[in-house]
């Protein structure tokens, strides 16, 4: 398997996700080739200076990839993963950017040896979607969660490895299950909770016409990104619904636990409970 340096590389989706890996990756290889549904992405791509050539031909795309990483929303993945296989040459490493990893890393168990799967998650993004949105520096400092298979070799982790540090991220290996395990909570359940957030608001106060003239920063930040993409959140959510239902039955029970205290009106209670919260925090971001 060849370094960094020496690899033509295909990105299959060029919306936020992949436009931005695209952009992250280009000139630190021999070539990069994106690959997407319309011309109309492929120029904006082109113009942007994210990609080299760019095709809405799949065969074409990754015919003669080294590296075909998969930014397209995750169900479509799990559809393309069984053509994808047919057409990658031996040796190739095939990645992908999916938010979940557990189906993907299963579908990846069954495509042809000559391949070398390896699941990937960068942890980031932003409630905008499309290349417009697209920004090379989206993943400076973040981390990269990479999901070996039992098959995945020692050379293709590597790649995987370097791959992540070209673009400005941590690496950080886990197991499929692990992965969707704490992204249900640290990831997927915030979504949850920014909607849930919004429709109260909207439900209670929506009638007032003062209501969204009071918003502040708090509301803002904290909802921010119910404005996600709603196909991709949608596959994320059918693709991690124990996980996230898991992730939203703790949060009913802490909720009602904050509920149980402001209805106690105890001062001194209430001064402890959200104390230590705010301590833990701190703890997480100092």
């Amino acid at each position: 398997m060849r370094s960094l340096h020496e690899t033509q590389v295909a990105v299959v989706g060029l919306g936020l996700m992949g436009g931005s890996l695209a952009g992250a990756l280009r000139n630190q290889w021999g070539a990069l080739v994106g690959v997407a549904r319309r011309e109309e992405t492929l120029e904006t791509a082109l113009e942007r200076g994210l990609i080299d050539h760019g095709t809405t031909d799949l065969a074409e795309g990754v015919g003669a990839a080294d590296v075909v990483i998969l930014a397209t929303p995750v169900r479509v993945i799990l559809t393309e993963l069984p053509t994808i296989g047919r057409l990658l040459p031996p040796g190739c490493l095939l990645m992908d950017l999916g938010s979940t990893k557990a189906r993907i890393v299963e579908a990846m168990a069954r495509l042809p040896e000559h391949i070398q799967p390896l699941g990937g998650h960068p942890m980031c993004g932003k409630e905008k979607s499309g290349i417009a949105a697209a920004d090379p520096g989206l993943f400076d400092g973040t981390t990269f969660i990479l999901t070996p298979l039992p098959r995945t070799s020692e050379q293709a982790l590597a790649l995987g490895h370097e791959i992540a540090k070209a673009i400005g991220a941590q690496p950080l290996v886990l197991s499929p299950e692990r992965q969707d395990f704490l992204a249900g909570t640290m990831s997927h359940l915030p979504y949850l909770m920014a909607c849930s957030l919004v429709a109260t608001a909207d439900a209670t106060t929506s009638a007032d016409p003062a209501a969204w003239k009071i918003v502040a920063g708090g509301f803002r930040s904290t909802t921010r990104v119910a404005g996600s993409d709603v196909t991709m959140m949608t596959d994320i959510l059918l693709t991690n619904r124990e996980e996230v239902l898991k992730a939203l039955d703790a949060l009913q029970g802490q909720i009602g636990e904050l509920a149980g205290i402001v209805a106690r009106g105890d001062e001194a209670e209430m001064r402890a409970t959200l104390d230590v919260i705010r301590q833990k925090r701190l703890e997480m971001y100092p």
